[in-house]
């Protein structure tokens, strides 16, 4: 049976604020530079009272959605192809493990150019920040599948786009999961970073803002919520579907 680690979670988070809280009272820093808790948790009910905080996370999310979409159903057709075809895998297949080595924001300049201060722009960085690392996993994933389990496929007369939908892709799923939760990883700094650098709407916005304004307590308190979005997608979303596809498969 799994043992509950919420309590002790929460109470490691609760040591952290107060601890946050001692530092701040201290008055090692001015309040201007290191805001107490309290300080962080005004700014952000002041944002949410305005809408401006809702708008930003909602901003940001429908960017991550589209760009992490595109990542995901490119990534996967491209690593099937680059693993079943040698000739894709030893060209195209070299090229993609060195474009996974560039950050997301290295992008930023070429989205602004090719697509201007538009949303256009920051859902290509999103995506380009995504797609290498699920074009590889997925690609491990195929060339992982025992090749007696894909002919025995063939000879029940599965081929083309029914092998692909029935036989390699729940196959290579368990590797795929995994390829998606870098790739949301990727995409979900990736869209805070051309935000930023965009400075156009969404959670990056805002974090430029604060920058501007001097105002420290915007600033820790956006990346406060950025931090929560992610644990809370990674915990909601990626680790049960993980856990029910390694469960299934046996893995654990």
């Amino acid at each position: 049976m799994a043992k509950n680690y919420t309590p002790h979670r929460i109470g490691f988070y609760i040591g952290i604020v107060a601890v946050w809280q001692i530092i701040s009272m201290s008055g090692i820093w001015p309040g201007n530079v290191f805001p107490s808790p309290y300080e962080v948790a005004e700014d952000l009910a002041y944002g949410a009272s305005d809408g401006s905080l809702f708008y930003g996370i909602a901003t940001s999310m429908w960017r991550l959605s589209i760009g992490l979409g595109i990542a995901i159903g490119g990534g996967i057709v491209l690593g099937i192809v680059m693993a079943r075809i040698e000739l894709v895998n030893q060209t195209v297949g070299s090229l993609v493990l060195g474009l996974q080595s560039i950050p997301s924001i290295a992008w930023v300049p070429l989205g602004i150019l090719w697509f201007g201060l538009t949303d256009g722009g920051i859902i290509f960085v999103t995506a380009i920040g995504a797609i290498f690392a699920v074009t590889i996993n997925t690609y491990t994933g195929v060339k992982n599948i025992d090749p007696h389990f894909i002919e025995a496929a063939r000879n029940m007369g599965a081929k083309g786009s029914q092998l692909i939908a029935s036989v390699l892709i729940p196959a290579a799923f368990p590797y795929m999961i995994s390829g998606f939760k870098q790739g949301w990883a990727f995409a979900w700094r990736g869209v805070i970073g051309a935000e930023i650098l965009f400075s156009f709407l969404g959670l990056g916005f805002l974090l430029n803002a604060g920058r501007s304004l001097n105002d420290v307590s915007q600033i820790i308190g956006i990346m406060v919520v950025i931090m929560a979005i992610g644990l809370a997608i990674d915990g909601v979303i990626f680790k049960k579907l993980e856990n029910k596809v390694m469960s299934r498969w046996g893995l654990r």
